[in-house]
């Protein structure tokens, strides 16, 4: 069943801060709603832990978060900056009955976003998410106030950081350390400046540190993930192992090798699948990606034996049918990567010890374990629209895509989407000729346009 939503996109509640929806006063509506949602101890009262990451407008969100939580009777738990596959561990490990997150992960700084995980550390499925914004949305939820005698408690916890970095320690294959290893890890200025540098130093390595001085203001900013080339000039001149540049809240990561080429999910999928199946630790015989993830990945995994099931854009959609299919390894081309047996969604810091460990067992270089993969070459483009108009009402547009898929025919793939974040339209080609993809991307590009134009 499709459940429609007004506040929550693929990935929480999003926005430029200050700015509806991401205003503190829909914050403190949906720290109410949450406590009312979340009441699930015997004795009604319920533990909600709250983490952010560096943005200015963390602070904001952060009390209004708590004022609506202790308004509803809860108790709120602050952890400050912490990235959001922390949150989620230490959701589960202090027993807490459900977690918030704030940010906007790899967005500006001007964005924040809010988004929540259950009791397990999973994010919440559509319909616990629907009923939080019937509550947000209505005035109903004024008349479960807490009464004055019962107004909830909150306390700031100083310890979790070290809770974490043991967690990752431990992810690490016992038998090796990374005594001699230099690593360049770019945090992104953003929620993993604290422990990405910690856990890495405390396993042996030798680590070069950027991104690791926010001021609210520098989050993401020519820097992490969404600039790995500056990992890669850094590995190449300080002669490192490996780079590590991790995203804002640290869920998504690239990694760099050794000779300063950047490694996308979709080959760290690869790398890490061929790497488990050798250990006999691969589940439900293949990985689970998005509809983005390029034919390359397919073709290594099929090499291998191994499936590869797709999903919609989005990693809560990719741990979804992970659990359901029994698979624990999948990600997004984009850097999230998930390894189910360990953790409950992306974690950058965590992948980065994973590929790091496959170095550890080879005695190989990054640059050797990550042949057989063919990359093909894929173009996206974003269109800007009004609103989003469903593609099977655009016939012309249905058209052109036919046009294009028989021209590419099982060598190349299209796909049009609309962004769960943005007002925009994705046009993605993939094919064997840049040049080609290129010019299919811009045609479905100006159609799409033009259809919009006239819907």
């Amino acid at each position: 069943m499709t459940v429609t939503r007004n506040l929550f996109g693929t990935d929480g509640v999003r926005g430029t801060a200050n700015l509806h929806p991401m205003t503190a006063s829909m914050a403190l509506r949906l720290g109410q709603a949450a406590a009312y949602v979340f009441r699930g101890r015997p004795d009604g009262g319920r533990r909600i832990l709250i983490g952010k990451d560096t943005r200015l407008s963390g602070y904001m969100f952060e009390d209004a978060l708590a004022a609506g939580i202790s308004s509803m009777g809860g108790t709120v738990i602050q952890v400050g900056p912490m990235p959001t596959p922390a949150l989620a561990f230490l959701t589960v490990d202090m027993r807490c009955d459900a977690g918030v997150m704030i940010t906007a992960s790899h967005n500006p700084y001007q964005d924040n976003g809010i988004k929540f995980f259950g009791n397990d550390g999973f994010k919440l499925d559509d319909a616990i998410e629907a009923h939080i914004e019937e509550l947000v949305l209505s005035d109903d939820i004024s008349s479960h106030l807490a009464p004055p005698d019962e107004v909830g408690p909150a306390r700031r916890i100083d310890d979790a950081t070290g809770r974490y970095v043991v967690f990752l320690k431990n992810t690490f294959p016992k038998e090796h350390s990374l005594d001699g290893i230099r690593v360049v890890l770019d945090c992104a200025n953003g929620a993993g400046y604290k422990v990405g540098p910690l856990v890495l130093q405390e396993l042996g390595a030798e680590v070069f540190a950027l991104g690791v001085e926010p001021n609210g203001r520098n989050i993401n900013h020519e820097c992490g993930s969404l600039h790995p080339e500056k990992t890669a000039a850094k590995v190449r001149e300080v002669r490192a192992d490996v780079g590590i540049a991790i995203d804002g809240d640290a869920d998504r990561v690239v990694i760099i090798n050794e000779k300063g080429e950047i490694l996308d999910g979709d080959l760290v999928m690869a790398l890490c699948a061929r790497d488990m199946l050798e250990r006999g630790n691969l589940k439900g015989g293949g990985v689970v990606a998005t509809v983005m993830s390029n034919i390359g990945l397919e073709r290594a995994l099929a090499a291998e034996g191994l499936d590869l099931v797709r999903t919609q854009v989005g990693d809560r959609y990719v741990v979804d049918a992970m659990r359901s299919g029994g698979y624990n390894l999948g990600g997004e081309q984009s850097g999230h990567v998930v390894f189910l047996d360990q953790t409950t969604t992306g974690d950058g810091l965590m992948t980065g010890l994973q590929v790091l460990g496959a170095m550890a067992r080879k005695e190989r270089p990054l640059s050797e374990l990550t042949g057989g993969f063919e990359r093909f070459p894929q173009v996206i483009q974003n269109v800007p629209v009004a609103k989003r108009t469903p593609l099977e009402e655009l016939p012309a547009m249905k058209a052109a895509v036919e046009r294009v898929e028989a021209e590419l025919g099982d060598r190349g793939r299209v796909l049009i989407r609309y962004s769960g974040t943005e007002l925009k339209a994705r046009v993605m080609v993939e094919g064997e000729s840049e040049s080609r993809v290129r010019e299919l991307a811009a045609d479905l590009s100006d159609e799409l346009k033009r259809a919009l134009l006239g819907a």
